[in-house]
């Protein structure tokens, strides 16, 4: 993932309840911070996801993965960098890296379907389409 301008950048601080006992950051927790990359992503671009959900709407993630490069320990103060690093009709792909100063501590990425309440796939509306663009 190559910074540009279609990227948001997210300011973390692992929390003690993300960690195992050695103070080491559980693999788990690095799934919530890309979904609050995606969040600060989706607010900076004008995507209202609440409204989007209550008009029927959903983004499921339907595809996970991260490579843990480093460790990240209790109380760092991290920068996860996220964004679109495609999108089609019916999906979006979001990239991660997640950099604890200039170190890479893990990069990621999800791959998501646009889906409405019965969870059938649907293409996304042009003015949606249009915001996620890269």
């Amino acid at each position: 993932m190559e910074p540009d301008a279609r990227e948001v950048i997210t300011a973390l601080r692992v929390r003690y309840a993300e960690c195992d006992p050695m103070q080491v950051a559980h693999h788990s927790a690095y799934f919530i911070w890309f979904e609050a990359g995606r969040a600060d992503l989706c607010r900076a671009r004008g995507i209202d996801y609440t409204a989007m959900e209550r008009g029927g709407l959903f983004l499921p993630v339907v595809e996970a993965r991260c490579r843990y490069v480093a460790g990240a320990h209790y109380d760092e103060e991290l920068q996860l960098t996220t964004c679109v690093s495609q999108i089609k009709r019916r999906t979006v792909r979001f990239g991660y890296r997640l950099m604890r100063g200039d170190q890479l501590i893990a990069e990621g990425e999800t791959y998501q379907m646009l889906v409405d309440a019965n969870g059938r796939p649907r293409s996304f509306p042009p003015e949606l389409f249009e915001c996620f663009q890269p």
